[in-house]
């Protein structure tokens, strides 16, 4: 056995639900509060932090906020849902993924903090951060505290890739100015968020410990849970911020196949010629091989597709975004008349927009240099928001990435 008191699991770092128990009464002393969370929720041992939230002394668990896919990860990706009493604890089950994505005034009525625990990809359109600054902005208003239980950024501190999401481009797919990877854990995001908010939050982060920017989430030792059902692994995470970009398309991603955004093509596509010319641009970290699936749900469910499986050889080189960037142009280039852009959301914009931030990527794409000339963007939108989000990053700094982290602890105190 080892600290975790679970057999198997490596000594290494403690997320904020790891240190619940232990700063939770400071923190929640004769309040009453209410938990968004999911099943990511856990502790080292697995214990959730609903269960953890419940036995905090002097405090009294009130109700539950639930994000995309749900308090327990029940639906899929994109099913609406309303409020619901929650079958185990009997408490109501707020959602934020239905009818409203912001908390109402009557659900925070009485509630004197906010707990929110969930794992995050640091990737800005996988809709949790866009509910974290809807909470954030909720609570500010209602005079309502945040307590952020941090976790680590799954591919560590320092992958910054992608443009900063425009002005006009604002969704559920992403909320705030900020580029599709952040570099930041959710609760570092936390503070820069309530930093710059026109109504500052009342915040406080309950910090890692043990967990420094060069850790991915392999290296802490502890126990990977999915956020959500077509994130199955690390590796899942490392090529979504590309891939991800094919939902604005009618290519599949992948879903309905157990290797989503890992596996993606169609039924058109001539899979060895896309292979072969992506093979070719010898990107860093990463190579391709055809394949062909059926996907049992989502686009082209039960019919054969054509497609690609990326493999990621080298993780430090690989570049994500660039990837899929670069994979968006070809299908272009050789799929003229089959690819198709899809179509708008509910407030007018075409989906690959606010995926990727701006118009930018679907008026230029397919002229001459374009994709050079938004990667030379998307790197100046990068040093950028290193600047930016510097003030607000509680392990270390970009320094450290050649220096080493500095090995401190931060405060639970934000």
């Amino acid at each position: 056995m080892n600290r975790s008191g679970v057999r198997g699991l490596a000594s290494g770092a403690m997320t904020g639900a790891d240190r619940l128990l232990s700063v939770g009464r400071e923190l929640l002393q004769g309040k009453r509060f209410a938990l968004l969370t999911n099943p990511t929720g856990i502790n080292a041992e697995l214990r959730s932090t609903i269960e953890l939230c419940r036995q905090v002394e002097g405090a009294q668990l009130a109700a539950f906020f639930a994000c995309e896919h749900g308090l327990r990860n029940e639906r899929q990706a994109g099913v609406r849902f309303e409020d619901e009493d929650d079958p185990v604890t009997g408490l109501p089950v707020y959602s934020l993924y239905g009818s409203r994505y912001k908390p109402a005034p009557y659900m925070l009525r009485g509630i004197d903090a906010l707990v929110v625990d969930i794992q995050d990809l640091g990737v800005r359109f996988y809709t949790y951060l866009t509910t974290l600054v809807y909470v954030m902005e909720a609570c500010a208003a209602a005079g309502v505290e945040v307590i952020v239980l941090d976790r680590p950024n799954p591919l560590g501190g320092y992958r910054i890739e992608g443009g900063f999401l425009q002005e006009g481009f604002h969704s559920m797919v992403g909320a705030w100015r900020m580029p599709a990877a952040t570099g930041m854990t959710i609760g570092e995001f936390a503070r820069l968020v309530s930093a710059e908010m026109d109504v500052p939050c009342k915040l406080q982060v309950v910090a890692l410990q043990g967990w420094d920017r060069s850790m991915e989430y392999g290296d802490t030792g502890l126990p990977w849970m999915m956020p959500s059902p077509n994130i199955p692994t690390i590796d899942t995470v490392r090529v979504y911020t590309g891939t991800c970009l094919l939902e604005g398309t009618n290519i599949s991603e992948g879903r309905g196949t157990t290797r989503p955004f890992e596996t993606v093509g169609a039924p058109w596509m001539d899979n060895a010629k896309v292979c072969r010319v992506m093979s070719e641009m010898d990107l860093p970290g990463v190579r391709f091989h055809s394949v062909t699936y059926t996907p049992t749900f989502s686009k082209y469910a039960g019919e054969l597709c054509r497609g690609l499986m990326i493999y990621v050889t080298d993780k430090s080189a690989f570049r994500s975004a660039e990837t899929g960037l670069r994979l968006l142009h070809a299908m272009i280039d050789l799929h003229p008349s089959e690819f198709k852009w899809r179509g708008a959301n509910e407030d007018g914009l075409p989906f690959i927009d606010i995926l990727t931030g701006s118009d930018t990527v679907r008026r230029t794409l397919a002229e001459p240099g374009a994709v050079d000339r938004i990667l030379q963007s998307w790197r100046e939108d990068a040093e950028s928001w290193k600047q930016i989000r510097g003030p607000y990053l509680l392990y270390g700094d970009e320094t450290s990435r050649h220096a080493g982290s500095d090995g401190k602890e931060a405060s639970h105190h934000a």
